[in-house]
């Protein structure tokens, strides 16, 4: 039996997961309505994020113990910025790079999902995990199959439908934990 503290926790998990369920759809509507802008702008934030990276990797070559080491990191740490730096001045080879990337992830992504749904599938609500995960595969496969012509629509518009769909399910997962809890 849960004690009324714990049970106080995951009304308040359960309530903050309701918020940031309704934050993803948000997020998600906004993309969809701007699909070119939103993935030129996650195609230049993710180029940047990998020059930071490139200067993370030249300041821990000065932590390295040898020359080889340093020089080795020195070199990543220079590919990374030179490669980030490109991709971010030249956003549609970007963006059409990181179509082909969110296409592989989606797959990823709706394959772990179907397992947590096997995993889960006694729970109440864990429906919605599958249906997550066959949405999840099938965006993916929109987005493989035109590749590169699809870069144009797909990240803005994809990334979209699966922030609305996985905030759907959050949101849905988040009010049967609630109700669940009502009856404790």
């Amino acid at each position: 039996m849960i004690g009324q503290g714990t049970a106080d926790v995951f009304k308040e998990a359960a309530g903050v997961s309701v918020g940031l369920a309704v934050v993803m759809i948000v997020l998600g509507i906004l993309a969809v309505g701007v699909p070119f802008a939103s993935g030129i702008g996650i195609s230049i934030l993710m180029a940047w994020i990998i020059v930071f990276s490139g200067l993370a990797y030249i300041a821990y070559a000065f932590a390295a113990s040898g020359a080889g080491r340093f020089i080795w990191r020195m070199l990543i740490g220079i590919v990374y910025i030179i490669g980030g730096g490109y991709l971010a001045f030249h956003p549609r080879l970007a963006l059409a790079s990181f179509t082909l990337v969110l296409a592989m992830i989606l797959l990823f992504e709706g394959i772990m999902e179907m397992v947590v749904f096997f995993q889960f599938r006694s729970l109440r609500g864990s429906g919605w995990i599958l249906f997550d995960g066959i949405v999840t595969l099938c965006l993916s496969y929109l987005i493989w199959r035109p590749w590169p012509f699809s870069s144009g629509w797909a990240i803005g518009t994809l990334v979209g439908i699966n922030l609305i769909v996985s905030g759907i399910t959050w949101l849905m997962l988040s009010t049967a934990v609630r109700r669940a809890l009502k009856a404790v």
